[in-house]
């Protein structure tokens, strides 16, 4: 039996919560870095209000205060964005029964907390008539907190300036590895994440962001290169049986 629209909703906010609280240091400082990295009040609250990209608003406003150009920041934000790609490739699916105006409002909503309480909805479970309910309160979920965030980041950035050095960023962190960890089932799983670790930390130097770009490609390429051995192995193994059969 399926669950009315407002309880999937109110589902869907209350599976976001504990991601939320990581989240909230991640927002608070980027709205303290905004102001001394050269954006306005304004700037910083139009860019979570129409962005809604933590990772990329950060390598932004860094890109930003040292002063590199537009295109730069655009490119390397998209690139950094990619893993969205993934995201909206493992729920397509789900999703595709919906209106385009459904299906554009939970787009822009996903993000990397929302991906892990909504998939873990869609994984094992049939009655997802109404899951998109869920979706969209997790979304709404994170969109407030985020919202919220900013404007007491650049509250409180006036107040303690030096609040960029507190290492309360370690909180958004753990929550990435909180959503990590109950993935890794499987040997793509684990090259993925290790190649991606490793990368991040040899190219920890390059300017601009890049070597997190690299680690991010790197990851991705490898994982999805392991998972494309595997199901040709599983498919040779197969045929291999069934032509054993044939020959008994």
């Amino acid at each position: 039996m399926s669950l009315s629209k407002s309880t999937e909703f109110i589902n869907g906010a209350k599976a976001t919560i504990p991601l939320i609280i990581g989240a909230i240091p991640f927002g608070i400082i980027f709205g303290t870095l905004a102001e001394p990295s050269g954006l306005s009040i304004w700037g910083a609250m139009a860019m979570s209000l129409f962005v809604f990209a933590g990772s990329s608003q950060f390598i932004a406003v860094g890109l930003l205060a040292a002063g590199v150009g537009p295109v730069i920041i655009v490119a390397t934000t998209f690139v950094v964005n990619l893993r969205h790609l993934l995201y909206a490739t493992a729920l397509v699916n789900k999703v595709s029964h919906l209106s385009q105006a459904w299906r554009a409002v939970l787009a822009f909503g996903l993000t990397d907390e929302s991906f892990a309480a909504v998939n873990s909805r869609y994984l094992g479970r049939t009655d997802t008539a109404h899951a998109h309910w869920f979706f969209l309160g997790s979304v709404v979920a994170m969109y407030s907190n985020w919202q919220v965030c900013t404007w007491l980041g650049i509250g409180l950035g006036e107040l303690f300036p030096n609040m960029t050095e507190w290492g309360l960023d370690f909180a958004m962190s753990v929550t990435f590895l909180g959503m990590v960890i109950p993935y890794l089932r499987n040997k793509p799983m684990w090259l993925s994440v290790i190649s991606a670790s490793a990368f991040a930390l040899v190219l920890h130097d390059l300017p601009h962001q890049l070597g997190l770009v690299i680690a991010a490609l790197s990851g991705i390429c490898i994982g999805y290169a392991s998972q494309q051995i595997d199901i040709r192995m599983r498919i040779a193994k197969a045929t291999a049986g069934t032509n054993e059969e044939h020959k008994l």
